[in-house]
């Protein structure tokens, strides 16, 4: 045998095979993790070369212009049809929820109950003050196809939202949009735009439109690719991940969780009794949302506690960040706010009335 090969023949070459055995397994065992780790750390060069660029708030250079009835999607965007396919529901939080497709083959979110209407609102007036949002679209009426893969026990969470030919009352619709995805969720306490005047905004808007429902898991970020005129990305561009408050539909009743949900969101009586501002200081201002819970809602001590800490988001805001965004939403027409009512299905009275609340609160910021 060459003298080259690792295997001997004959006893006394036995102890030499295993100990050239043992230097083979060895040495595999010491160039593998390092050639993983290399590996490792040519993926993560090749990712942090992707630069990413966060972004919560755009001036909203067309702001007299915006359409609040359709919203930050459009008319072009808006639902096509009134007959989509089911695909799956969406288990999470307390308000039924799934994903269907359009005659289009477009891909929507649905959701039921008392959040489809006030969700749409606050979707328009966040978007309007430069704020991303989803695409939400509110229809009176869909026919669904395909529910009857729903099992009886979920269909017990949409009693008297849903018909058994599968046609849904009062639905809100969120469309996907191919160019974007969903990344992760961000925290109030800590995300790159901490002490900004644009997070400040944004919680003073949490106020202004009384969305008590600030908890972390609500929060998204979406990457946004950057795109030529042929839709396709650009090799040299840089990607956006957009922070948005996802979830808004706890808008526009209390000013804290209750165990009545039909008080609780888009409610005008609620709405307009709720105090705005609580307090206003020398160079800060407090804001009563989000306030503690009913005490009933103690049963549940942990969730209790849990919400309970959320009420620093209203609180300690600076005057001139706050006053920032009553001059923005100043620049909006009193017909503009009353379209973002009107497109979730608000009577005319009740337009009239959540309007003239929504105006009674951005002429407070204004006066501060």
């Amino acid at each position: 045998m060459a003298p080259g090969n690792l295997l001997l023949s004959g006893p006394a070459a036995a102890k030499n095979n295993r100990s050239a055995l043992l230097f083979a397994v060895g040495y595999l065992c010491l160039s593998v993790p390092a050639a993983a780790q290399q590996g490792h750390s040519l993926s993560k060069q090749r990712y942090e070369s992707r630069e990413t660029q966060a972004v919560l708030w755009r001036e909203p250079t067309d702001m007299a212009s915006r359409n609040l009835f359709y919203g930050p999607g459009g008319k072009k965007d808006q639902p096509q049809g009134t007959t989509f396919a089911y695909e799956k529901e969406d288990l999470h939080g307390t308000n039924p929820k799934f994903d269907v497709r359009d005659q289009d083959n477009v891909k929507w979110r649905v959701k039921l109950g008392e959040e489809a209407r006030p969700e749409t609102v606050a979707t328009r007036l966040l978007w309007a003050v430069g704020y991303s949002t989803d695409e939400d679209y509110f229809v009176e009426r869909i026919q669904v196809n395909g529910m009857q893969a729903v099992s009886r026990k979920r269909r017990k969470r949409m009693r008297g939202l849903l018909d058994s030919d599968g046609t849904m009352h009062d639905v809100r619709l969120k469309r996907y949009s191919k160019d974007e995805k969903k990344v992760g969720t961000w925290q109030w306490r800590k995300n790159p735009f901490t002490g900004s005047r644009e997070l400040n905004g944004l919680r003073v808007m949490m106020a202004v439109i009384n969305n008590w429902d600030l908890t972390d898991e609500n929060n998204s970020i979406y990457e946004e690719q950057k795109c030529d005129g042929a839709a396709k990305q650009r090799p040299d561009s840089d990607d956006l991940r957009v922070y948005v408050v996802s979830d808004v539909g706890a808008s526009f009743g209390t000013a804290g969780r209750v165990r009545d949900r039909a008080i609780a969101k888009g409610n005008f009586d609620s709405y307009r009794r709720s105090k705005f501002i609580s307090k206003i200081g020398r160079d800060y201002v407090d804001f009563t949302v989000p306030a503690r819970e009913s005490w009933v809602l103690i049963v549940n001590p942990k969730e209790y506690t849990r919400r309970l800490r959320l009420r620093w988001i209203g609180r300690h805001i600076p005057r001139s960040d706050a006053k920032w965004v009553g001059r923005l939403l100043a620049r909006l027409s009193s017909e503009q706010v009353h379209d973002a009512f009107r497109a979730a299905g608000y009577s005319p009275e009740q337009v009239d009335q959540f309007s003239e609340v929504v105006a009674q609160r951005i002429a407070e910021l204004n006066d501060l």
